[in-house]
């Protein structure tokens, strides 16, 4: 039995009759009947595809980033068919999209998650949909035109660069990258810096270095959106910085290498060490405008961030139906035991139960927050799921991987890939620390007001004692003495 099958009738529960009740009143009829394709769709096509998919890669680095698997393409027509496509983009915020708010994408992107193929299928994988995000909220026409409606119709993929390896990324304020203007162009370089005799440094003969550039590796890759420090002078430091799109055929770009997330290769999109040398660019592709980079990558990475953890609740869903068939095989006995007669198994799915459900709440919490205002006005709630789910994920993984024992951590079962992306989840898109700093500190700044209140209900406590001809006490206060006082 698994998690679709109840004490229905004819067993299965579809997914529009599954959502929590305090979501439901913001779900339309037409995202609900949506909500059951997607479902359908990648239970029975995207997932059996998934090993299908991988295995068309190839062996080779150059094979599985030169790859276009052929059967995506045909998962894409099916879900064109079927009217999945581009369901990501919120209807309150953007004309471009399919038309659904972003908590009902939140509740499709679930399902998605489960997948290996289900977001790119439905054009709704990342860095894309953030990219898109961003041509569609800050490009100009030229620009939408250009990339936004390509992307829109899956014709062509994007990558994201903002991260270097000499500096702590996290604090994007130390991006390095140099835009220097040039008449109508920005060239784009780096600056000459020490070579470590230990650690590979940020600088190659004097070329600046991207890397955990997302989506660089794909052939289908036609642009980049890069941020770069355009004016180092600026007395705001969260002025500097400009975001430009950058054609993926511009000379002087170097795909050195890729990057293997905990083994796995992400192919054929993946994540890139590109360098830049000497890369000029027309004034006419940067986004929004000069010295608004901090303004453009956080309008990207706030639905970004809430997007990785609605699919996350799917990748755990998953992981518990994973390990549920595991303790439930009755092949497995160990001790003369089935595995889910074992109470410690039966803790941990109850466990599990439990954090998915608090986790799917405060992911559509969020979303929720979101639809009534935008990313920017759901901060402390995206900052939340952004930390918390993805631990969430990585536990569940885990106890799924625990019960499966030395297959769990095979290519036997997803779990192990799973657990690669699960943890790479908690540093994306902004790392826990930071996330956490940014709670932590917004709630302290309740702190002197709790302070006044608390007193100020002391005071009125002692107001009223005197009112009510009362002395205060303690109510087990005893001053219970035994015998009499001592004699010297």
């Amino acid at each position: 039995m698994d998690p679709y099958r109840g004490p229905a009738p004819k067993g299965h529960i579809p997914a529009s009759q599954r959502i929590p009740a305090i979501a439901r009143p913001f779900v339309s009829a037409r995202a609900l009947k949506t909500l059951d394709a997607v479902e359908k769709f990648v239970e029975e096509e995207c997932i059996p595809a998934d090993a299908v998919y991988n295995q068309a890669l190839g062996e080779t680095t150059q094979e599985r980033f030169s790859a276009h698997p052929q059967i995506m393409e045909d998962l894409k027509t099916k879900a064109k068919q079927l009217g999945l496509w581009n369901m990501f983009l919120p209807k309150n915020h953007f004309s471009e999209g399919a038309g659904y708010s972003n908590l009902e994408y939140g509740l499709m992107a679930e399902y998605l998650g489960r997948s290996l193929t289900a977001s790119e299928a439905t054009n709704c994988a990342a860095p894309d949909t953030g990219n898109m995000e961003v041509f569609a909220k800050y490009g100009t026409e030229e620009q939408k035109k250009k990339w936004l409606r390509p992307l829109l119709d899956g014709e062509i993929r994007s990558g994201f660069l903002m991260t270097e390896p000499q500096v702590a990324s996290s604090d994007a304020t130390n991006i390095e990258l140099n835009m220097k203007k040039d008449g109508d162009y920005f060239i784009l370089n780096g600056q000459v810096g020490l070579l470590c005799s230990i650690f590979r440094t940020g600088y190659s003969n004097g070329r600046l270095q991207k890397w955990w550039a997302s989506g660089v590796g794909d052939l289908r890759t036609k642009v980049f959106l890069v941020m770069g420090k355009s004016d180092p002078a600026n007395p705001n430091k969260y002025k500097q910085q400009t975001v430009i799109a950058v054609p993926s055929d511009t000379p002087g770009i170097t795909i050195k290498r890729m990057l293997s997330v905990l083994g796995y290769d992400d192919a054929p999109h993946g994540h890139g060490h590109v360098f830049f040398d000497n890369v000029r660019v027309h004034k006419s592709n940067v986004i929004l405008g000069e010295g608004r980079g901090f303004e453009v990558v956080q309008g990207r990475l706030g639905p970004g961030r809430i997007h990785h953890a609605m699919r996350s609740v799917g990748a755990a869903e998953k992981a518990l139906e994973y390990f549920l068939a595991r303790v439930n095989d009755p092949r497995k006995r160990p001790f003369g035991k089935q595995l889910s007669e074992h109470g410690i198994m039966l803790e941990r799915i109850a466990r599990s139960r439990i954090e998915i459900d608090a986790a799917r709440l405060a992911v559509l919490n969020a979303a929720i927050m979101i639809d009534q205002g935008d990313a920017k006005h759901a901060l402390k709630e995206i900052a939340e799921v952004k930390v918390q789910v993805p631990r969430m994920l990585q536990e569940i993984i885990d106890r799924a991987i625990q019960a499966y024992g030395a297959g769990g951590v095979s290519q036997d079962t997803p779990l192990a890939n799973m657990s690669s992306g699960a943890r790479t989840m908690r540093i994306v898109d902004g790392p826990d620390e930071v996330h956490m700093l940014q709670l932590g500190r917004n709630e302290n700044k309740r702190g002197k007001a709790l302070l006044g209140k608390i007193e100020a209900q002391k005071q009125k406590t002692q107001a009223l004692l005197k009112q009510y001809n009362m002395q205060e006490r303690d109510i087990l206060q005893l001053d219970r003495r035994s015998g009499t006082s001592a004699k010297l």
